[in-house]
C-alpha cells in the first residue's frame, strides 16, 4: 500500500464505467479506499458488481451507492453514511465523472430546448460544486485534497449534437477554476482532465460516434484512441504529493490528439 494514501478515500461520482471506473481501479491498486456513487439498472448490476469485486481484491475498503447523485436529499443521506463508515479517515480525492445530458441538434425537428441545457449543465457541471460544498461542510476533506473532473475538447469547439454538453463542459471548467481559487486556503486543489476521444458508453451515445473515433485516430500522433487507463494514470498522478502545486488548470490527456 502506498503510504501517502493510507486512511484516505476517493469519492467517485459516476464510477461504474468509463473514466470513473478506471480511476477507481488505479487508485485502489495504489492503496486508496474507494466510494463509488453510480446510477444503474438492475440488468446492468451483475457486470458492475464483478468490476467492484475486482476493486475490493486490492485489500482496500470499499463503499458503493446505487442512487441518483443529483438529488439533494440523496446527496445528504450519502454524505452522512460515508461519514459514519469511514470514521477518522478523510476524503483525499473527489472525482466527477457524471455523464447525463441531452445530445440534440439545435436545428432538428426535436431540437434543443432551454430545459435540455439546464438539465445537462446541472448534471454535468453544477453538481461538481454541490458535492464539493457538501463534502466540505461535512468536514470530510483531507488537508491536502484533490478534486478532479473530466472535460473534453467540446468545451472549446463545436461538435454536432454536442451543444448542451459543450455548454456544460465549459461551465464545468469555470466551476473547477473557481473551486481552485476559493478553496485553496483549505488545502483543496481542483483540476480538469481533458481526455482525448475515448470509447466509453458516453461516447457511444453521441450520434455518429464511429465517425468521431475514426477522425480522432487519424488526428492522433499515436494513431489510436485514448484509453480509460491513460486517464486513470493521470488521476493517480494528480493525487500524489508531488502534484500538490497543480491547481486550477485543464490538463490534456490525449496523446497529442488536440494538436
Amino acid at each position: 500500500m502506498v503510504k501517502e494514501f493510507q486512511h484516505t478515500w476517493a469519492i467517485i461520482l459516476g464510477g461504474s464505467s468509463g473514466l470513473g471506473l478506471a480511476s477507481a481501479k488505479k487508485l485502489a491498486k495504489n492503496g486508496m479506499n474507494i466510494c463509488i456513487i453510480h446510477r444503474n439498472t438492475r440488468v446492468e448490476l451483475p457486470e458492475i458488481e464483478q468490476e467492484f469485486e475486482s476493486i475490493k481484491s486490492n485489500g482496500i475498503s470499499f463503499l458503493s451507492f446505487n442512487v441518483d447523485a443529483l438529488q439533494p436529499e440523496k446527496r445528504q443521506e450519502i454524505i452522512c453514511q460515508i461519514k459514519s463508515e469511514i470514521g477518522s479517515d478523510k476524503v483525499k480525492c473527489l472525482i466527477h465523472s457524471i455523464a447525463k445530458g441531452s445530445l440534440k441538434s439545435m436545428t432538428s425537428e426535436n431540437s434543443l430546448t432551454t430545459d435540455d441545457f439546464l438539465l445537462t449543465i446541472s448534471a454535468m457541471a453544477i453538481s461538481l460544486y454541490d458535492w464539493t460544498k457538501a463534502i466540505f461542510e461535512a468536514e470530510l476533506f483531507h488537508q491536502d485534497a484533490r478534486i478532479i473532473s473530466f472535460t473534453s475538447e467540446g468545451s472549446l469547439k463545436p461538435i454536432p449534437n454536442y451543444g448542451a454538453v459543450s455548454a456544460a463542459k465549459a461551465t464545468l471548467e469555470a466551476i473547477s477554476r473557481q473551486i481552485a481559487f476559493e478553496f485553496a486556503e483549505f488545502g483543496i486543489k481542483s483540476n480538469c482532465i481533458q481526455a482525448g476521444v475515448t470509447n466509453t458508453k458516453s461516447l457511444q451515445l453521441i450520434p455518429n460516434s464511429d465517425k468521431i473515433k475514426e477522425i480522432a485516430i487519424r488526428r492522433n500522433p499515436f494513431k489510436r484512441l485514448t484509453e480509460p487507463e491513460d486517464v486513470a494514470n493521470v488521476v493517480y498522478l494528480l493525487c500524489k504529493n508531488e502534484a500538490k502545486w497543480i491547481n486550477g488548470t485543464v490538463i490534456k490527456v490525449d496523446g497529442g490528439e488536440s494538436l
